[in-house]
């Protein structure tokens, strides 16, 4: 099973014959090599988009991370997130910022795994739980959604204020993808200096069409837990908070769709789900990414699909490298391995942190 891969790492480049000696010499600094990520192939037992998809839910790991740091960043007043920082000897070594998927958290699988990877790597890694996750329902009466880029930023911003970090590459999963593009495309050229690099796994980028994906008969086991786990946190935060969220929103939701609609976009500020789709999608601002990009796919995700508009803005910007393996599913990519004792088969785990490389 293959891998399509578009698109060199590089630096734009402007078109202006005026272009001064120091903006050239500042493009050049930016420039790095172009990434070679390494072909995937699923391993026998486990290939097809549902297979790895559910393997990867129900094959749990068990990791010996060292002790994290647990530290409370305000993203904005009166709402904390909690992240979980693992730290070098030097502090001044690259930091990875990793943001997990919907109902996932700090603590998901491949959120460790990219944990572990970057630790042996020589990296600080910081697993950063978006607002609401890893047991923080009480801190605010607020929810997190796919348009949050900016708690992102918020974190990353503080890790460099409070600790120094001189470089650091944000990664994501499924719908942290969306928000660390979006973040990345947010900030352009003109995002912090500190700001090496950005991956996202299987990002969910095209967000209206992921969620109908989710109600087709063969999704819909996917759709049944994800609404089971978003209804059993939304009955919670109206327990917490019964001024700021009424229940009886939830009557007569049966899609994720149902969900943005009623939910989501009534406490966020949209008008909609269509409006939220629209205005937390990094698709539109994929081509302002500045920053050396890697995208990783999987051509039978079975709900997270790229349409025709992302694949355009992906394969145009000359700064990402676009990788499509034909197999590996959803946040999945079990691979057959590679005789090497720390690698533990999961492809894209060990990609992100390899692309990270070339920033330290």
């Amino acid at each position: 099973m293959g891998t399509s891969q578009i698109g060199p790492l590089s630096s734009g480049r402007s078109d202006s014959a005026a272009d001064s000696r120091s903006d050239l010499e500042s493009a050049a600094a930016l420039r790095t090599p172009a990434f070679a990520s390494s072909a995937f192939k699923p391993q026998r037992w486990l290939r097809g988009g549902h297979v790895q998809t559910l393997a990867a839910f129900f094959l749990s790991r068990r990791f010996a991370l060292p002790t994290a740091e647990r530290r409370l960043i305000e993203v904005e007043p009166g709402v904390p997130v909690l992240c979980h920082c693992h730290w070098q000897k030097d502090r001044k070594a690259l930091t990875l910022i990793v943001v997990h998927g919907l109902e996932g958290s700090s603590e998901s699988q491949y959120v460790m795994g990219v944990a572990r990877n970057g630790l042996a790597a020589g990296m600080n890694v910081v697993r950063m739980n978006q607002r609401n996750c890893g047991g923080m329902d009480h801190c605010a009466p607020t929810l997190y959604n796919s348009s949050r880029s900016a708690d992102v930023a918020a974190v990353a911003q503080n890790l460099v204020a409070s600790e120094g970090i001189p470089g650091f590459v944000l990664i994501g999963f499924s719908m942290g993808g969306n928000l660390v593009l979006k973040l990345a495309g947010e900030w352009g050229s003109d995002g912090p200096a500190q700001f090496r690099g950005v991956a996202a796994v299987c990002p969910a980028v095209n967000l209206a069409d992921s969620a109908d994906a989710l109600h087709e008969p063969a999704n819909r086991i996917y759709e049944y837990y994800f609404l089971l786990q978003l209804f059993r946190r939304f009955r919670r935060k109206v327990r917490l908070f019964p001024a700021a969220f009424d229940v009886t929103r939830l009557r007569g939701v049966k899609t994720l769709r149902d969900f943005d609609e009623r939910v989501t976009a009534y406490y966020c500020g949209f008008t909609g789900a269509d409006d939220y789709y629209s205005r937390a999608s990094a698709v539109p601002l994929i081509d302002l990414i500045a920053r050396p990009a890697l995208v990783i796919h999987a051509a039978n995700d079975p709900f997270v699909r790229l349409l025709p508009d992302a694949r355009e803005k992906i394969a145009d910007n000359r700064n990402i490298t676009s990788v499509e393996a034909a197999d590996g599913g959803h946040c999945a990519f079990f691979g057959e391995r590679d005789g090497d004792v720390a690698y533990d088969g999961r492809w894209a785990e060990r990609e992100v942190v390899e692309f990270a490389r070339q920033f330290q």
